[in-house]
C-alpha cells in the first residue's frame, strides 16, 4: 500500500511545464534515444537558422498579400490571428537562438513560449487539428530534449 507522501507523487503537476514534462517525458510510451536527443540539441539551431532564412521569402509575400486582402470580408480574422501569431513565433524563436546555442535554458524557455504562441494562434484561427498534431509533436520532442539545457 502506498504511503500519503508517494500517492502525490504519482500525481501530474499542476503548472505547465511540469504538467507537459510529466505526461510528454516521464509518461511518454516512447523516448527519443540519447544520441538522437544530442544531435538535435547540436545542430537544432543551425537547422532553426536555415529554415527561417529559406522560409523568409514566403512569409513576407504572405504578409503582403494578407495585407491586401485584409478588407475583404471573410478573410480577415482567421488570417490575421495566424500573421500575428506567426510573427511572434519567429520573433521568438529569433531570441531564442544564442541561448539555444549555449544551451542555455533561457533559450529553450524562449523556444517554448513561441510553440505556445503558435499553438494558441492556430486554436484561435480554428486550425484545431493541425494546431494539436504540430503542437503535440513540436512541444514532445522540445520536452524530450530538455534536460540537456542548463539553467
Amino acid at each position: 500500500m502506498p504511503e500519503v507522501g508517494q500517492a502525490s507523487s504519482e500525481q501530474a503537476p499542476k503548472d505547465l511545464i511540469g504538467f507537459l514534462d510529466y505526461y510528454l517525458v516521464k509518461k511518454a510510451p516512447f523516448q527519443i534515444p540519447d544520441n538522437a536527443k544530442e544531435w538535435l540539441v547540436q545542430y537544432g539551431p543551425w537547422i532553426t537558422i536555415v529554415v527561417i532564412v529559406l522560409t523568409l521569402p514566403a512569409i513576407l509575400a504572405l504578409l503582403g498579400l494578407g495585407a491586401v486582402l485584409l478588407p475583404f470580408a471573410g478573410y480577415g480574422a482567421g488570417f490575421g490571428l495566424l500573421a500575428i501569431g506567426l510573427i511572434a513565433e519567429i520573433a521568438l524563436t529569433v531570441m531564442a537562438l544564442p541561448g539555444l546555442f549555449a544551451r542555455k535554458m533561457s533559450g529553450w524557455t524562449l523556444l517554448f513560449y513561441g510553440r505556445l504562441v503558435s499553438l494558441v494562434a492556430r486554436l484561435l484561427a480554428g486550425a484545431i487539428v493541425s494546431a494539436l498534431v504540430v503542437g503535440l509533436i513540436s512541444l514532445y520532442v522540445l520536452f524530450q530534449v530538455r534536460p540537456l539545457y542548463k539553467a
